[in-house]
């Protein structure tokens, strides 16, 4: 199961990777016009880049702490998320505006989908392994 949750780690982070190039793609650093705050658009990748950072450490040591450390930073990461997945979702329309527009529904929810399933598996293994202690 934890080998699951890297591979869904990683797809998730693809996704992610290719919804933040789209959006810059389409000045989100250059226009003001936009619903993202950039401290979000920033802390959102690096938040889930030291999760991942720390989900590697339990796979490489088994120490169930690095297991619930990663956890708690996908909680930061879903937070950050949510907000900016509600600024999509709101900002859409015949009148939107912003660089967030140019993104794929399927892109968005391919990364919402794999993230969710990443939370779960992480949760889970994070479990097993405090229950085998």
């Amino acid at each position: 199961m934890e080998f699951a949750a890297l591979a869904a780690w990683v797809l998730a982070a693809l996704a992610g990777g290719y919804l933040l190039i789209t959006w810059i793609a389409h000045g989100g650093l250059a226009t003001k016009v936009t619903r993202f705050p950039r401290l979000v658009v920033v802390g959102h990748p690096l938040a889930a880049a030291g999760g991942l950072a720390l989900w590697i450490g339990y796979l490489a040591t088994g120490e169930p702490a690095y297991a619930w450390w990663a956890f708690a930073a996908l909680i930061v990461v879903v937070l950050q998320g949510f907000l900016l997945f509600t600024r999509w979702l709101v900002g859409r329309g015949r009148h939107a505006r912003g660089a967030e527009q140019a993104f794929p529904a399927a892109a968005v929810a391919v990364h919402g989908a794999v993230a969710v399933a990443t939370v779960v598996l992480v949760f889970l293994t994070a479990m097993e392994v405090t229950a085998a202690t």
